[in-house]
Order: C-alpha cells, then structure tokens, then sequence
C-alpha cells in the first residue's frame, strides 16, 4: 500500500511537470504557445492534487477528491441540478448542426460523437473536422470545470476484438490529450476503450459501423 501511495504521488506531480511545460497547439495554424491559465493552475494544484489523490476508491473517486483537494470546489444539493442543466444549455447551443447527440441522464451529460465526425476508420488522429467540435466543447467545459470528464471510445466490429480494443483506447486518449493541450486540467480526465463491445447499431451496414465507431464524452459533477 505504501509502496503504491508513493506511485500515485510521483504520477501525480508528473502531471504537475506537464502542465508547466504545457502548450496549446492551434490546429490551423500550426502554431504552439504557452498555455498562462494552465500554468497557473499546475503552480496553485499540486499540494491539494497530491493529498486528495491518496483518497477514495476507484479513478473517477480519486479524481475528484483531487480536485476538491486542489481547492477547485465541489456542487453541492439542488445547485447540481442547476449546473448541469446551464451546461448542457450551453452544450447544445455549441453544438447544433455538428452532428454530435447531446444526452442528459440524470445529473450526467452525455456528448455521442460518431464516426463520421471523429476519426478515419482505422486511425487513432483526430480528423481535421473534429477539432472545431473539441474546441466548442472545450470552451463549455472551461466555463464549468465543476465537472469530470471521461472520454470512452468504441469501434466497430470490423477486424480483430484485441485490435479493437487498443484502437478504442488510443482514441479516447487521443480526445483527452488534445482537451489537456487546449488547457483543461488533467486531473479532470479519464480515458477509457471498450472496443466493439457496446455497438448503437447494426454492425452489418456501413451507416450502422459509421455509429458504432464513436467517442462518447460524460460529463458528470464534483459533489461532496
């Protein structure tokens, strides 16, 4: 346990190196710059990160209570409800015409992004499109940082289930790490795969594999 304590710090204060040499690309221009607000946020985090990370079980558990610990906040009663509600406005607004699928259930909001707008088949790179669609969600998620966000690919059933699988995952950290690179703290993200395993659609059809190949984004609130 001890053992694992001091992993989890030295991960932690990784991220902390990170960010202080973060910069944001431009996917237009080319141009790379020194983030200031993620900077600043690495310098003020790394004591709370360090100390809530130690705390609660599972990722999502322990990320937040990093943030919390961090000194970011957390929502608490009927202001969840209210949050949410504003930032899936927001969303949607952002959103209309992109063909990204904005879902609430519960307190969590669900951004189902399909391939068509994502990625090549086959290919972990973010497609030239898609960018604009991560910028304007990226503008919603700065203005409500009260939130986790867990970005989870999946694929179609097209080739190998273990090939997949990585291609899933490789996607999803695709999505997280241009979110960071945009500013977004680190200790807000998860990136999962599931490979072919949760298909939307008819794998049989091109229209049907189109939507299974898709990046879902959850945004879910940091409550007490």
């Amino acid at each position: 346990m001890k053992s694992s304590r001091f992993l989890i710090i030295s991960i932690c204060l990784s991220c902390v190196q990170v960010l202080l040499s973060c910069k944001t690309l431009d996917p237009y221009t080319g141009e790379s710059k020194v983030n200031k607000t993620t900077k600043g946020a690495a310098i003020g985090a790394a004591a709370g990160a360090v100390i809530g990370v130690l705390s609660g079980d599972g990722g999502r558990e322990r990320r937040r209570n990093a943030l919390i610990g961090a000194g970011l906040g957390a929502l608490t009663g009927g202001a969840v409800g209210y949050y949410m509600d504003r930032q899936e406005a927001e969303l949607r607004q952002q959103l209309a015409g992109s063909g990204v699928s904005v879902i609430r259930q519960d307190d969590q909001v669900i951004l189902n992004m399909p391939g068509n707008v994502t990625f090549d088949v086959g290919s972990a790179d973010i497609s030239a499109g898609f960018f604009r669609v991560l910028n304007s969600v990226t503008l919603v998620v700065q203005e409500y940082d009260k939130t986790l966000i867990e970005v989870v690919g999946h694929s179609d059933s097209t080739g190998r289930a273990d090939y997949n699988q990585a291609l899933s995952e490789q996607r999803a950290h695709s999505v997280s790490e241009y979110f960071i690179s945009q500013g977004v703290l680190p200790q807000r993200l998860g990136a999962y795969g599931y490979g072919e395993n949760h298909p939307i659609a008819d794998n049989s059809s091109p229209s049907g594999r189109a939507l299974n190949r898709r990046v879902e984004i959850v945004l879910l609130p940091i409550t007490h």
